[in-house]
């Protein structure tokens, strides 16, 4: 056979499997379903490594699962609204709906070099219209069930830009458009109710689905539920989970935006108070929850602790949130460590508390999680179908006007206002009420909302008069299994459950959770054992390692290279050699193709078998790594052969062909079997043909072993023979010279003893 060169073959396979639509599913036919689905990705333009390692290795369960018979549905397309956009645009002078189908357009060809099995005909590209129609239409059901409403909030506030923005626009502190620091500001935003299915969204001790123990935990600590109470210190309501501990509360914190900071400042304490105040708004929540160095100021004024009875100062603190409680706490520092350390650098009393106060108070349950903010002052999201007239008021959109598109000529990085502010045109609008003059809304939504509900959506892309059609949807979800990353615990994963929880409360569909199993990939690193970044230099380019090896060896090493789930070993190349010169091997071995597997050949059965059960249990339990290292070792084993036969050679293609579709495509087509491998059948063990022919038996010399010697199943039950078969070793021999045997006891098949 002609050598084995990958870009011979791979480019013929990709457009023969494209040309004859392979992969594209009957979403009709759902009794052997399999709905298997990857985060989908934002199109940066480049696929790196890292997208391969998350999406090559779950297609190869896509294409098990295919083998083994089952209608799989594997789409994919792209989270396409975001904030690299938008820089590009300003950085590039390149519109964003540009740049963004152009990328777009660039990674498909680049997943198809893959080898990916993705059903395109699905795919959902979320900047498009026809996409974020239905965000706007989940939106305004929402606001019509009082989920989504208006209100405030602290958020980042450029004072210069004199705009809102979201955390990944603040850099080091600064606005990323004009250098200017960030402060905190209350300013009214968009929200949708989190809280409202706070207690739905907890995961119970025993969950209907399978996701990681650590992603159930994380979201239940994110939420946060605590129960506890309410008391009263002088007109300051304090939300506690520990009332019997009141009584050793030995001063209040309010935090800085506290509304009654300013009955509580004294005169004289005034300036401090304000310049405090002024500071914190410099620091964002998340610096405030990590802040190591406690800091505070005295507004001057006591309150009565209702148990000890005794005047208590009144403090302001930037580690006390107005998002949780009620923006005010009793500062127990015998009992709790944050307050220790306050209470310690301003020398405030710590008392021991008797753990048996009982204040009157009202019963309160409250929950860390906030509602979600979703106003995003950017251009590249989606428009938020809303109108504000002088008569009406606030005004939905009709529905029958959705959706409502982005404009496309805007300023992209306005001052004082929104980049869709801009679009005087676009803004200026007829109220759908009284048809007077009316503006649009000007903010876009964040870009968590579009990925909150795609899964739905990839079963029903095309569909223009319905968001999906529910008969479609309950045959297909929720999803068997959803790869991603660990890091969307506390964003995505817990943001998609909601919408599904919203979705099953709508009456559209009758489940509440959207995914039966969950699997969070591990981490790629590059050669130098840190994560693959470019800042670090030590990305590896999957082009390049294509071009040298081929898509099927990057492909394999990317499955070998260590557990999906975890941490994988550096990137090494000498590692990726190994795999093509695993593959050139599979390649060489069909010259000692010869007849079929004979009956009396037990060995050459029993090994087959043996790797067809061990590659089918590692695939179904996600541990690819060991799938690859079970045929590494059946080739060896093959490869010592003189011939092999066409039944194992075969079976060696069926078990490669999802980690390298396209040599075993090949090689199938060039042992003249009918096309396509990828719709073969998987190949099943038998467990008869497992079955050892031989069983190590363990040979005793007054109970100390003297050697393992190996027996025929079929003269277990013989005694005799047993025991000559075990004198008869060397090893047993030298201790048994010399001796008289008293006596032997036989554990049939495990144990033989000879008592001298």
């Amino acid at each position: 056979m002609k050598k084995y060169i990958p870009s011979d073959i791979e480019p013929k396979w990709q457009k023969k499997w494209e040309e004859d639509r392979l992969y594209e599913v009957d979403l009709s036919d759902a009794v052997r379903r399999q709905y298997i689905l990857i985060e989908f990705s934002y199109p940066s333009g480049d696929l790196h490594m890292g997208h391969w390692f998350a999406f090559a290795v779950p297609d190869i369960l896509a294409r098990f699962r295919r083998m083994q018979g089952y209608n799989v549905f594997f789409p994919n397309g792209f989270d396409a609204f975001g904030l690299p956009a938008e820089n590009a645009a300003i950085k590039k002078g390149i519109h964003p709906r540009d740049w963004t189908l152009s990328n777009i357009e660039k990674m498909k060809q680049q997943f198809k070099t893959m080898g990916a099995s993705f059903n395109w005909e699905n795919e959902v590209i979320t900047c498009l219209p026809e996409y974020y129609k239905w965000n706007q239409w989940i939106f305004l059901k929402m606001l019509g069930k009082g989920i989504a409403y208006r209100g405030k909030a602290l958020a980042n506030w450029c004072p210069n830009c004199q705009t809102v923005l979201a955390n990944e626009n603040v850099e080091a502190g600064k606005c990323w458009r004009c250098g200017t620091e960030v402060i905190q500001k209350q300013v009214e935003q968009w929200f949708l109710k989190l809280t409202e299915y706070a207690d739905r969204l907890l995961w119970k001790d025993n969950p209907i689905v399978d996701w990681p123990k650590a992603v159930r935990e994380g979201q239940n600590n994110w939420i946060g539920k605590s129960e506890g109470m309410i008391l009263d210190f002088d007109g300051v309501e304090v939300f506690t989970t520990r009332p019997e501990t009141t009584d050793g509360a030995t001063f209040l914190v309010l935090a800085p935006e506290h509304s009654m900071i300013g009955k509580f400042t004294i005169a004289e304490n005034k300036n401090d108070v304000d310049s405090y105040i002024k500071q914190v708004k410099n620091k964002t929540e998340l610096e405030r929850k990590e802040g190591r160095e406690k800091t505070g100021v005295f507004t001057g004024s006591f309150v009565k602790n209702p148990v000890s009875n005794k005047e208590i100062p009144v403090w302001v603190a930037d580690y006390i949130l107005m998002g949780y409680g009620t923006g005010a706490i009793m500062a127990v520092p015998y009992a709790d460590e944050r307050d220790k350390e306050f209470a310690e650098k301003f020398d405030l009393p710590i008392i021991k508390t008797s753990f048996k106060a009982k204040p009157q108070g009202k019963q309160k349950v409250n929950y860390h999680i906030h509602d979600w903010s979703i106003s995003r002052q950017r251009y590249w999201g989606t428009p938020i179908p809303v109108i504000y007239c002088d008569t009406d008021g606030m005004v939905s959109v009709p529905e029958k006007d959705l959706p409502v598109e982005l404009p496309y000529e805007v300023d992209y990085a306005p001052k004082g206002k929104p980049p869709l502010a801009t679009a005087e045109d676009w803004v200026e609008v007829s109220c759908p009420k009284c048809g007077k003059s009316a503006k649009r809304e000007v903010e876009t939504m964040d870009t968590f909302v579009d990925s909150s509900w795609y899964f739905f959506r990839y079963l029903d892309p095309k569909n223009s008069q319905q968001i999906f059609k529910k008969e479609v949807v309950e045959k297909w979800l929720p999803l068997d299994i959803y790869f991603g990353g660990a890091e969307h615990t506390l964003g995505h994963t817990l943001y998609s459950r909601f919408f599904t929880k919203f979705f099953h409360d709508l009456g559209l569909i009758s489940f509440e959770e959207y995914a039966r199993k969950r699997v969070n990939r591990g981490l790629i690193l590059g050669p130098d054992g840190q994560k693959m970044s470019k800042s670090r230099g030590n990305v590896v380019n999957p082009d390049e390692q294509v071009k040298s090896y081929g898509a099927d060896a990057v492909r394999l090493y990317l499955a070998f290279i260590g557990p999906y789930a975890g941490t994988v070993a550096p990137w090494d190349n000498s590692g990726l050699n190994g795999v093509y010169h695993f593959l050139q091997r599979v390649w060489g071995l069909a010259d000692k193709i010869g007849s079929n597997l004979q009956g009396n050949d037990l060995e050459a059965r029993r090994m087959m078998h043996k790797t067809i059960k061990r590659v089918t249990e590692d695939i179904e339990a996600n541990k690819f790594n060991t799938a690859v290292a079970g045929m590494m070792e059946w080739l060896n084993y093959l490869s010592r052969k003189d011939q092999i036969s066409q039944d194992e050679y075969r079976t060696l293609l069926f078990l490669l062909a999802p980690f390298a579709p396209h040599i075993t495509e090949e090689l199938w087509e060039k042992i003249s079997q009918k096309y396509s491998i990828h719709q073969a059948s998987w190949p099943v063990f038998d467990e008869k043909s497992l079955e050892e022919e031989e069983l190590p038996l363990i040979v005793q010399v007054n109970g100390k072993v003297r050697d393992v010697i190996m027996i025929q199943k079929d003269i277990i039950s013989n005694k005799e023979v047993i025991e000559k078969k075990g004198k008869g070793s060397v090893k047993v021999a030298k201790y048994l010279e010399g001796t008289s045997v008293k006596k032997i006891v036989y554990i049939e098949g495990k144990v033989l003893n000879f008592i001298v």
